[in-house]
């Protein structure tokens, strides 16, 4: 059980360290890209998910094998559920708020639908960065 709790830890760590260098320092760069935005903001897609698909995979693996850990009384439940839903809330904004606003941007810049993303990124960050407390309190409780 160790190593899947640091394992889940390195990997949750690795998504927030990520979130947070993508909310204050990518997504803040995207208003200075001025011509040929659509394009850069369709290359930034491609290659944003090379590494957050990575992440969410790992997480989603860890996160599935503590619950059912969880559910037989093997770790404890809190810090597991915890994170499951700090995980849970991440992919939903993704999925429901920020892969929508990355589509409307796609189309050319739009500065209401990149202050609506810098809003959806930090509920990602204060999310991932709870995610991280939580795998923590996981490996140390």
């Amino acid at each position: 059980m160790t190593a899947l709790a640091v394992t889940h830890l390195v990997l949750v760590a690795a998504y927030a360290g990520f979130q947070w260098t993508v909310r204050v320092l990518v997504y803040p760069q995207f208003a200075g890209v001025g011509a040929g935005f659509a394009a850069y903001e369709r290359a930034h897609q491609q290659r944003v998910t090379r590494v957050v698909g990575p992440l969410f995979a790992g997480q989603g693996v860890t996160t599935v094998w503590l619950l059912v850990l969880a559910l037989r009384g093997a770790v404890p439940a809190g810090p597991v559920l915890a994170g499951a839903g700090c995980l849970a809330v991440v992919l939903g904004v993704t999925a429901l708020a920020a892969v929508p606003l990355h589509r409307v941007l796609d189309s050319g810049w739009d500065a209401g639908a990149h202050r609506r993303l810098l809003r959806v990124d930090t509920v990602r960050v204060v999310a991932a960065t709870a995610g991280v407390l939580a795998a923590g309190w996981l490996v140390l409780g």
